[in-house]
């Protein structure tokens, strides 16, 4: 780890566009660092930081780390797609308890210390809504439209409504597919930073903390489950399967729509519904 002496120095706050030799140099010099140091030299260094959140393990160690470092955290946002599990919901709301967090929406002054921001699909409110709106079993017929509707666009509008510039992801490159060469820091193509503190981080690793650190987690974890997003494309994983293995299964996909390129996904998706949403 460095010394706060041989430290390099970078421009605080990072600009943006940020240089591609700057990046490299930030690369290297994080990756020498531990999860925590990352998460404090993100809070230091980058632009109007926020946490984008499934309350997967991953993202609950990076909220129980700075839940120690600091009494004013990044606030988290929560792409509520409307088919997360029951499980998980409990969970949303065990974390809220636990950490001390306050439901907060855009342009409630009123709300104060450390807030959770929940987004959902344009329009829609419950999975009725959703239907009515784009058909029953969408994730099925076009799953590149799902995926925009429930993950992205929610997404896009909660970085608008707050002017983020910087997110902190739960993603590990242990996880592999498209994460397997998993940097540190990383920019997308709509300039948005992201943050990966536990890039380096195993799944057992990753266990041991939260084991280790009483940190809340979802009752799933218990029945076979590894990486757990919405009922309907989820499934147990088998013995000496990868961690994501339960995840879209028997689909080439690896990831939901956030971390895939912005611009391809939504011009690929239908992003008119088939009707409106009463």
């Amino acid at each position: 780890m460095s010394s706060s002496k041989t430290a390099p120095v970078f421009p605080k706050p990072l600009p943006s566009p940020l240089p591609e030799d700057l990046l490299a140099s930030i690369n290297a010099h994080l990756s020498t660092l531990g999860p925590e140091d990352i998460l404090q030299w993100g809070l230091e260094y980058l632009p109007n930081l926020y946490q984008t959140t499934a309350f997967g393990l991953t993202g609950l160690v990076a909220i129980d780390m700075l839940s120690k470092m600091t009494d004013s955290p990044p606030p988290l946002i929560f792409l509520d797609t409307l088919y997360h599990f029951q499980e998980t919901y409990e969970l949303v709301e065990e974390v809220k308890k636990r950490y001390g967090y306050v439901d907060a929406k855009h342009g409630d002054g009123k709300v104060s210390g450390k807030r959770i921001y929940i987004y959902r699909p344009e329009g829609c409110e419950t999975p009725a809504d959703f239907e009515e709106k784009y058909g029953e079993q969408l994730w099925e017929k076009d799953d590149a439209t799902y995926d925009f509707a429930v993950k992205v666009e929610p997404a896009r509008r909660a970085y608008e409504h707050f002017d983020v510039k910087s997110v902190i992801t739960g993603r590990r490159a242990s996880q592999g597919a498209d994460r397997a060469n998993l940097q540190p820091l990383e920019i997308d193509s709509t300039g948005l930073f992201k943050l990966n503190p536990l890039f380096a981080w195993t799944f057992p690793f990753v266990e041991w903390y939260v084991s280790g650190n009483n940190v809340p987690r979802n009752k799933l974890l218990d029945q076979g489950y590894k990486s757990i997003g919405d009922w309907h494309s989820t499934v147990k994983v088998k013995e000496g399967e990868g961690e994501r293995d339960g995840r879209w299964k028997g689909k080439e996909k690896t990831e939901c729509g956030l971390h895939v390129d912005y611009y391809a996904l939504k011009a690929k998706a239908k992003t008119e519904p088939i009707s409106a949403c009463a």
